[in-house]
Parts: C-alpha cells; sequence; structure tokens
C-alpha cells in the first residue's frame, strides 16, 4: 500500500483523544432508462439550455438514475441566490449508490478501485464486493466508537484505498468526512481540525513520496498541540483486530440536503474556508456526467490525474466514477 507500517485515527471526545492504529494488508448494472436520460456528447449544448430552461425536467430525468429510500417532493426550491435546494423531501445514502447497489445488481466482482502506486512498487485491483466489506466494517467500527449522523471525521491521508474507504465509511452512517490535503504541514492541519471539531481524525503514519517519507502521525500530534484538543496517549486500536470484530454496518439514510463533506480551500486569501457539499445533487450531478459529459459506460475503466484531497479528487476519483459503476484508478 502507500504507506510501510500502520494506519492510526484519534477519536476526539471531549477534548481527549484515542488513537486508533491499523494495519491494512499490503499487497451496477444502471437501469435501461440511463441510456434515454444521458446525453450523447453532441447534444450537450441542447442539454444544457435544456437545463438552463427547465431545470426540473432535466435534473429530476437524471435522479431518476439514482436510488432513493425516500421519493422526493420537489426537484427545485428556490430560496434566493445560492441556496437552492435540490430534491426537497427526498432521503437517499450515497455510500450505497456507490457500492452497493452494484453488488445487489450482479456486479460485484467487477473492478471498483485500480491502485496503482510506482513510489511503493504496488499495484492492486478491489472489486466491488470486496469495497463492500471493507467499508460496510469501517463504518461499524466507527459506529462502535461513538460516531454519528452529523458528526465530523477528518482524514489526514496519502492516496491509498484506505482513504477511499474512510470516505464511503462515513457516508454510509451519515457521518461528514472533512478530507485534508497530505501535503499541509501541521499549522495549517490544526485550523482545519479546529474549525471541522471532528470526533474521529484518521490518518496514517506515513506516507511515501517519490523522495521523501511523509511523517504523518507527527504533523497531526504538532497540530493538536497547536489546537485545544489534547492526545491521550496509549489509546491504541488495531485495525485488522478492529474490523475482525466488526459487523457490516447498514446504510443511514439522509435528506437530500445533508452534508456529505466539509473541504476547505486553500487559505490563499485569508483562512481557509470551508465548503459544504450537500449530498443528493452532488450524487445526482456526479453520476450523470460520467456519461454525458464524459461519454463513459458503466465497467469502462476511468482516471482522473488529482488527489484525494481536493475537488476533483472527491468528484472523479472517488464519488463520481464509482456512482457510476465504472473501474477508478488511484494512482499514487
Amino acid at each position: 500500500m502507500g504507506l510501510l507500517g500502520k494506519l492510526a485515527a484519534l477519536a476526539v471526545r471531549g477534548g481527549a483523544a484515542r488513537r486508533w492504529l491499523w494495519r491494512p494488508c499490503v499487497g451496477s448494472r444502471l437501469p435501461a432508462r440511463a441510456a434515454a436520460s444521458s446525453p450523447a456528447l453532441g447534444q450537450y449544448g441542447e442539454v444544457f439550455r435544456s437545463s438552463v430552461a427547465e431545470p426540473e425536467k432535466v435534473w429530476g430525468a437524471a435522479a431518476e438514475l439514482i436510488q432513493w429510500s425516500k421519493p422526493w417532493a420537489r426537484v427545485l426550491e428556490r430560496r434566493g441566490p445560492g441556496s437552492d435546494s435540490w430534491f426537497v423531501g427526498g432521503e437517499l445514502n450515497i455510500c450505497y449508490n456507490a457500492v452497493d447497489r452494484h453488488v445487489e445488481n450482479g456486479r460485484g466482482d467487477h473492478t471498483a478501485i485500480i491502485y496503482d502506486s510506482p513510489v511503493t512498487n504496488t499495484k492492486e485491483k478491489i472489486t466491488y464486493k470486496e469495497l463492500l466489506e471493507q467499508v460496510s466494517k469501517l463504518a461499524d467500527v466507527m459506529v462502535r466508537h461513538g460516531v454519528k449522523k452529523g458528526d465530523r471525521v477528518v482524514i489526514y491521508m496519502p492516496m491509498i484505498p484506505q482513504t477511499v474507504c474512510c470516505m464511503l465509511a462515513c457516508a454510509r452512517i451519515g457521518a461528514i468526512h472533512s478530507l485534508i490535503f497530505g501535503g499541509f504541514a501541521s499549522k495549517e492541519l490544526s485550523v482545519r481540525i479546529d474549525h471541522a471539531k471532528p470526533r474521529l481524525i484518521v490518518t496514517a503514519s506515513f506516507g511515501v513520496e517519490p523522495k521523501r517519507k511523509v511523517e504523518y502521525i507527527s504533523l497531526l500530534e504538532g497540530a493538536l498541540a497547536m489546537g485545544p484538543v489534547p492526545l491521550t496517549p496509549g489509546r491504541d486500536l488495531d485495525w485488522e483486530e478492529e474490523l475482525a470484530k466488526a459487523r457490516h454496518s447498514k446504510c443511514v439514510s439522509v435528506p437530500s440536503d445533508h452534508p456529505l463533506y466539509i473541504l476547505y480551500t486553500s487559505g490563499t486569501t485569508g483562512l481557509p474556508k470551508g465548503v459544504i457539499r450537500p449530498t443528493g445533487g452532488y450524487a445526482v450531478m456526479l453520476n450523470w456526467t460520467m456519461s454525458a459529459v464524459y461519454g463513459l459506460k458503466p465497467g469502462e475503466v476511468w482516471w482522473a490525474a488529482s488527489d484525494l484531497g481536493w475537488v476533483v479528487g472527491h468528484s472523479y476519483i472517488c464519488y463520481g466514477p464509482l456512482l457510476h459503476g465504472n473501474s477508478t484508478v488511484l494512482y499514487e
């Protein structure tokens, strides 16, 4: 994997933190109506104009390609500039749509993640069935250690499959993840932790880059020392032991406007600003763009040259291709 050793997490509870050490193992068919609702690239201009003139019609059709636990009452509710609500009254789970439904539709043996790490000479393929196994158990571990719907979870990890699993596990139980780019040092990390006020912090012991090893644990401990959250030593938990005890956690339905994640701006014009992404509209848009904009069919391989710590990585390494049933390349 993209780290040599252990993964650690710090569960923040009322001013104290629990360190959680994980040792990773080393070494859906879409419905037929999808074709009708996903235009060919040559029709994009026409669809764009229609989306401006009749947004409820266009995005209502696109939303039919996502599975909802509760149907929406209204496609769009305008509340003022920048505050529109999509799929009002609807409920869903984005992890279910990105993982479970593909397994249920007979595509569990299809590759979900292609992990390619030249820096560690590691290659691995993870099927949708294997991804579901890891994500559902990880979600259960989080729940057993106090994470619930609406809690924030900070993820400070390199470009490895466990990072994607953490994102999906949070979404599975309705927790809000805040994935912080691994290139940030303690000061930048501290600002984001203090703002998010997470219940849990998940990090790697270290990551590997072409010319150096990045010590994630020491950077995180430095960040916590700058903020109000003390670290309680000696509370280590092992990844494999925790997953071995875990059960398969079910998906928690959330309202369409429930926050999926907080992603912070770079802070070049002041303090970093936390941008919240609601779940429903995000899932509909990403699933739709994979075919309508990029011309992919479910089952095809997709690579976005970005980092999971940035918005393109969130959208087009993790959620977009998995929602659409593609194989996403995770390149470290």
